[in-house]
């Protein structure tokens, strides 16, 4: 009585420990790539993952991916979503503080004071989550992870666009966009101990059907045409006059693209290249890829439509996702370092 007692008492215990065994989870690592107001496909990414039990233990963003990335970690995802969504077109020109003299088109003091009153002095060293934005130092081309110090400027290298954001100085070093080296940074994600990474790509189809034109010139009938001459204006009509000139050069007019939308367009060709070479070298266990290739840079009002297009994605990824996990966790009813009894 006493032996078969004391038998089931081991025999329990060996079951708490094995229970104790399937539960342990592998590692999570949420890597969220760059793409402008594309980004905004991260949070319903992240709000379908987290309704499925599936909460990340690493977070790594690289731009916009940085800016979603940190919200969630420093719990003000709800903030940012509410902000987003409640952005017009009017908004958007209001946060572009426009300058003609610097290093970059756009100030962005704005937009920090946006993210300091969401974020205020909180450090990226006390997020309760393992948190690392990628940027690129200027001057040497390095990819620098941030992984401490204050998040608000974590976060603003990370997406300081060249030419149309400025650097900003972290430490001693001039830093911008990460996207130039990392666009969707899988790698940070494995180096910080991430034993699956999902991977967030929001620009993987807005190349899709590039290839190679090999003879491409002027049609014999097409003629160069001189612009239209701008009458004159005077007085108040010249200063509003100036004023117009500036956006229109900024976002192009008339089927002419303007500096920003060459600008980016150039980087975004550039990070497609990118990512595609990052990805087959170091690619993630699951990838998410929300389908939002026609959204601009700078569709920022239409981020209910954007977010959607994350939740879609993400869905369509649960499973997959999942059966990662089974395969990394332990096997029902199994400690470790003993074998399974075959009944009789």
């Amino acid at each position: 009585m006493l032996e078969n007692l004391i038998g089931f008492r081991q025999s329990g215990r060996s079951r708490a420990e094995a229970g104790a065994a399937v539960t342990r989870r592998p590692t999570l690592g949420l890597a969220l790539g760059g793409g402008a107001a594309r980004g905004f496909a991260h949070i319903g990414i992240l709000r379908t993952l987290v309704a499925n039990g599936i909460v990340p233990d690493i977070v790594v963003g690289t731009s916009i991916g940085a800016v979603v990335g940190a919200s969630y970690a420093a719990g003000h995802l709800d903030t940012l979503e509410q902000w987003a969504r409640g952005l017009q077109p009017r908004n958007i020109f209001g946060y572009l503080d426009i300058r003609l003299n610097g290093s970059g088109l756009i100030g962005g003091s704005k937009l920090a004071t946006q993210l300091e009153a969401s974020f205020g002095s909180t450090l990226v060293d006390d997020l309760p989550l393992k948190f690392a934005s990628v940027a690129t130092e200027i001057n040497t081309g390095h990819e620098i992870w941030i992984t401490s110090g204050r998040l608000v400027d974590a976060v603003r290298a990370s997406y300081a666009l060249p030419g149309i954001f400025e650097p900003v100085l972290v430490g001693e070093r001039w830093l911008v966009d990460g996207a130039l080296v990392n666009p969707v940074p899988v790698s940070v994600a494995r180096a910080l101990g991430a034993e699956i990474v999902i991977a967030c790509n929001v620009s993987t189809d807005v190349f899709g059907h590039g290839t190679i034109i090999s003879a491409h010139g002027t049609p014999p009938e097409a003629g160069a045409t001189e612009p239209e001459p701008v009458p004159e204006k005077r007085g108040f009509g010249k200063l509003f006059s100036a004023e117009k000139a500036v956006k229109r050069e900024f976002f192009g007019s008339g089927g002419r693209p303007g500096i920003s939308t060459v600008m980016v367009e150039a980087f975004n060709i550039m990070q497609d290249r990118i990512t595609r070479a990052r990805l087959a070298g170091d690619p993630p266990d699951v990838l998410i890829s929300p389908r939002v290739g026609k959204v601009g840079w700078f569709d920022f009002h239409h981020a209910d439509a954007i977010i959607a297009h994350g939740t879609r994605a993400a869905e369509r990824s649960i499973e997959s996702i999942q059966e990662a996990i089974s395969l990394l966790s332990p096997t029902d009813n199994q400690v470790p370092g003993t074998a399974q009894e075959t009944p009789p």
